[in-house]
């Protein structure tokens, strides 16, 4: 085994002596551009061609090996047509079946061929043995058996498994398989070296147990996990160091103001509210710009907390923006900061797409005039027109729903440099621990893990469809009880179309079902201003019964909204079922959340429901949430800056991750040309991805 390259790392940052230039590009689809990729792309299996079975002695439904002769090959017309093969050897006779065949096949399969068949064995028609489209190669006696297990690659079109084992192979010549742990590490953790782990997962001998290959927890797969953590924990560590580079606005709380915005509400801050702030006041005084993730369940009380910090910053002569993924949303908030604000002579704005020209240039020029002290506002806030005057602290609600380069455009609107804005960002989907350390390890994380004091739990029901008729009644109840009734409505297939399709039926019929009751309705196609026209005479109970699509998932606050009932629940996912249940159970009545599923339940939508029935805790629902479906759906499509893992498992190597973020900082700081090396290793230009 050749442990150092031909040609340093730094000379092989492409796929230069790697197969042909076609084969190159169809490499570049599947992420690989550089020869040190490719030994980071390992098998998805093993296949066994290290040995001959007889075929009398091959077991049925394994993939076998058997050498055979070709005793009669033909083209068959029943049911369609396909070439049908007879082959035997001295034990007996097995059908090879062809569904797809070229010209060429046939001729490699004439009557008395020698040849090597790959494929699994099953019981075909008249009890006869076949294997259906195995592999085929013409053999002589300078065939020798390979002496190393096969592994077989994910792919893409037009590249075949001989084509990437080539592509490996060449690349065991080239690339870098020098350590980038130190000795000691290795000990410690009890791991192999990476040239060792690299050959035994690209090239296993053939006496190799492959339990050793397939088990997750081994020493080779662990390593391979842990220098993943590692790259990933070290890209973390360097941005988290690099805050230390800028300096942000000094902004020092103000005594006088806090007291005044306090004395106003009709409710005390919870201790986990108080101790939330006290973290974001001390960053916010400090000259290091503040990178902090604020998580709290739905109805934690997030909403204040940002409008304290916004009121910090105001006092000290900044702006601050507070930037939301939906107009719903952005008019909640504006209404309830606005009414805190403006006691205090502070002047609040919200900038969205659906405001006039003219509304738009007005909210504009007292942005950039700085009369717009706090400006409540969705995707329209970083757009290029709008010019701030002095912004100091950004405030990001529902941060998942945003991609980073949206992120940086509005962060980028008040810093220069040197001098950074401080950021807050907050999540109603509470992230579990591991979650946290693997992703947002760069960040200083909050947690509101409190209630309000006086919040009636949530009764969560799961109901077949086929008893409509209670819920219908239960709703009518409800409804003469003087409380009020959310109605969701099921998302179908992702499509938008039938979504509002089924909305509008939805409402049709519920009208029809309750002709005394005032039912409004409420989608994603209506316009800003008649969404929030109907969802203000819902909070002010003008409405009896809201048909809503998924739009009222976040932000909406109507403490009279006692039961909502969800269609089709079981197409929804965990996170969106218990953010749309957190908007009832908001005032002092008992709520209840009726989950209406169908018949015909998959095994993932049956665990969903059962989870989201059990628990109404939000991080016990996300950590389960987190083992159903992985860390790439709940933090957003990717949109958390962080490259996706490949081959670790944050719940699996819970303590290889633990172990990564304790080695990074001394790896950074006591062997940083080592620390470069394996970040480039894995993830080389893409690092730039994680500068959030």
């Amino acid at each position: 085994m050749k442990n150092s390259p031909k040609k340093s790392a730094d000379q092989h940052n492409d796929l230069d002596g790697i197969g042909t230039p076609i084969v190159r590009t169809k490499l570049s689809r599947l992420g690989i551009t550089r020869a040190q990729d490719l030994l980071l792309f390992f098998p998805l299996r093993y296949e066994d061609e290290t040995r001959i079975f007889r075929i009398a002695e091959a077991p049925e439904r394994d993939l076998v090996q058997i050498e055979v002769t070709v005793a009669q090959a033909k083209v068959e017309f029943r049911p369609r047509r396909q070439l049908v093969v007879t082959v035997e050897d001295d034990t007996g006779s097995v059908i090879l079946r062809f569904l797809h065949f070229y010209p060429n096949q046939q001729r490699m399969l004439e009557v008395g061929a020698r040849i090597r068949v790959v494929g699994e064995l099953r019981m075909g028609r008249h009890r006869l043995r076949e294997m259906v489209h195995p592999r085929v190669k013409k053999i002589n006696e300078n065939n020798p058996l390979p002496s190393t297990l096969t592994p077989v690659y994910p792919t893409t079109k037009g590249l075949s498994q001989p084509s990437i084992r080539k592509a490996v192979a060449q690349a065991f010549t080239i690339a870098d398989q020098s350590d980038t742990l130190l000795p000691s590490c290795l000990t410690d953790l009890g791991l192999p070296s990476f040239a060792e782990t690299v050959s035994m997962l690209h090239r296993p001998s053939s006496d190799v147990d492959p339990k050793v290959l397939k088990d997750s927890r081994g020493i080779f797969w662990g390593r391979i996990s842990f220098d993943e953590l590692l790259a990933q924990q070290l890209i973390m560590r360097k941005n988290y160091d690099k805050r230390e580079q800028y300096t942000a606005p000094l902004m020092k709380p103000n005594t006088i103001e806090m007291k005044t915005f306090l004395d106003q509400l009709n409710f005390q801050l919870t201790n986990a509210q108080n101790r939330v702030l006290a973290e974001i006041q001390t960053d916010m005084a400090g000259r290091v710009p503040m990178r902090r993730l604020l998580q709290g369940d739905v109805g934690s009380g997030k909403t204040v907390i940002a409008a304290l910090a916004a009121l910090q910053a105001i006092g000290s002569g900044y702006q601050a923006a507070l930037m939301v993924p939906t107009e719903i949303l952005s008019a909640q908030h504006f209404k309830k900061i606005e009414e805190w604000l403006t006691v205090l002579g502070i002047t609040v704005e919200r900038l969205t797409g659906s405001l006039t020209q003219k509304e738009r240039a007005l909210v504009s020029e007292k942005i950039a005039s700085g009369t717009a002290q706090l400006i409540v506002g969705t995707h329209a806030l970083f757009q290029d027109d709008v010019i701030f005057n002095n912004l100091g602290l950004v405030i990001i609600d529902e941060q998942h729903r945003f991609g980073v380069k949206q992120r940086l455009a509005l962060i980028g609107k008040g810093a220069n440099r040197l001098n950074q804005t401080h950021q807050l960002m907050m999540s109603a989907t509470p992230i579990p621990r591991s979650l946290a350390m693997s992703f947002f390890g760069d960040l200083d994380v909050s947690a509101l893990d409190e209630l309000p004091p006086g919040r009636v739990p949530i009764t969560t029901k799961l109901v077949s469809n086929t008893r409509r008729e209670e819920v219908f009644q239960r709703v009518q109840e409800t409804c003469h009880m003087g409380q009020q009734v959310y109605w969701v409505c099921p998302l179908i297939e992702e499509s938008e179309v039938l979504q509002l399709e089924t909305a509008i039926q939805s409402h049709e019929i519920i009208q029809v079902r309750f002709p005394k009751l005032r039912v409004g309705i409420v989608h994603g196609r209506m316009k800003s201003k008649d969404k929030t026209a109907v969802m203000e005479q819902f909070t002010n109970g003008g409405v009896d019964l809201l048909v809503a699509t998924t739009v009222i998932e976040v932000g909406v606050d109507v403490p009279n909204a006692t039961v909502m009932v969800i269609e089709n629940a079981e197409r929804m996912g965990l996170s969106q079922l218990h953010q749309l249940r957190g908007r009832i159970g908001r005032g002092a009545c008992a709520s209840t959340c009726i989950l209406l599923y169908g018949q015909k339940l998959t095994d993932i939508a049956r665990a969903r429901l059962k989870i989201i029935y059990e628990n109404i805790d939000g991080f016990e629902v996300a950590q389960a949430d987190l083992q159903l479906r992985g860390p790439g759906e709940i933090l957003g499509a990717r949109q958390s800056g962080m490259p996706m893992l490949r081959y670790a498992d944050i719940e699996r190597d819970t303590l290889f991750l633990e172990a990564a973020r304790r080695f990074a900082p001394e790896f950074l700081a006591h062997h940083p040309k080592l620390a470069e090396r394996h970040i480039d290793r894995w993830y080389g230009s893409r690092e730039k991805y994680s500068e959030v």
